[in-house]
């Protein structure tokens, strides 16, 4: 494993290979960014100083983990609103700054694929929601353009780019005290133009097919119950599958497979071997995937075509893939 240490010359480089990234929940203060490899080892880690804790009047607010995937590495988001950049093999460079978090403030960000913009979306939690603003620039600092301002009971996520061309926004409830499957994270998703927020696609919808799990190359999933539906990212129905319930479902990079994730385990629709016990949260590559891990549970890398299953030496949950984008 390597202990990422600051190095001004880092450039990002595209990569050869697939990995997945870890990240604790900030507590105390900080939280931890890991990089994984597909046989499950650890190739770089870092503990950040977190962003403020944030909240609603009387209720939580619901925020993503402060990280960001490209084709190069991972980004991740300080106490103070500075973005930094970490490589595979542990080289870190300062990339950019977003506003500071405070007690009632929470900035959100994604970086393109090809490291050269960042959208962000700045969200001021109050009693009634909050007041969300998206605005893109270069990932330097120029070209700055305000796309997008609301207010409400629900808000954004940046939860990033399909090729450097599209932006997928995430709509989820401002604030939650909590409850329910799929309660507090992404419900439906806007494909949205990055230099205007001119709304292209709509994938999944609040009232009717709820966002399953995290979104690939290929597109995503969404549940209405007897029935689950992969749609593309031009909002293409790909196939349906029955479904019991509200169930985790996350789509393999080409689309020819689902990881359907229950309280036993993993199971697949297009060819693989199911895996008690691994709760799945992102596919590495089209024969990888990787599930989060606590003090109770391992984390792990498991192997699609053979159910092999590779402990991670490390704890958090899933917050990107790199190669990033989708």
């Amino acid at each position: 494993m390597v202990s990422a240490t600051p190095s001004p010359t880092a450039t990002p480089q595209p990569l050869n290979g697939s990995y997945g990234v870890l990240a604790t929940r900030p507590a105390g203060g900080q939280y931890t960014v890991t990089i994984v490899g597909i046989d499950g080892k650890v190739v770089a880690s870092k503990v950040v100083t977190a962003p403020p804790p944030v909240s609603c009047p009387g209720a939580g607010a619901v925020v993503p983990l402060p990280i960001s995937t490209s084709d190069s590495g991972v980004y991740y988001q300080d106490a103070q609103g500075g973005v930094t950049f970490m490589s595979p093999t542990g080289a870190v460079r300062q990339a950019a700054s977003v506003p500071a978090g405070t007690a009632s403030r929470r900035s959100m960000f994604a970086v393109s694929p090809d490291d050269k913009r960042i959208a962000v979306v700045v969200a001021d939690f109050n009693s009634t929601g909050a007041a969300t603003r998206l605005y893109v620039e270069d990932l330097s600092g120029g070209n700055h353009v305000e796309i997008f301002s609301e207010s409400g009971a629900r808000t954004l996520w940046p939860i990033g780019w399909h090729g450097t061309g599209n932006l997928a926004l995430g709509v989820v409830p401002s604030c939650t005290q909590g409850g329910g499957p799929f309660c507090c994270g992404v419900q439906e998703i806007h494909v949205v133009d990055p230099a205007t927020a001119n709304r292209r696609f709509i994938l999944g919808a609040i009232n009717s097919c709820v966002i399953a799990g995290a979104p690939s190359l290929a597109g995503v999933v969404c549940d209405a119950p007897p029935q689950a539906t992969a749609l593309s990212w031009t909002n293409t129905v790909l196939r349906t599958y029955p479904i019991q319930g509200p169930i985790g479902a996350y789509l393999s990079p080409n689309g020819s497979n689902v990881a359907f994730v229950d309280n036993t385990g993993t199971s697949f629709t297009g060819g693989g071997s199911a895996m008690a016990g691994m709760f799945t949260c992102l596919w590495m590559d089209e024969t990888h995937i990787l599930a989060g891990g606590d003090t109770q549970q391992q984390a792990r890398v498991g192997n699609v075509a053979n159910g092999n299953m590779a402990p991670v030496a490390a704890q958090g949950e899933c917050a990107g893939r790199i190669p990033g984008g989708f």
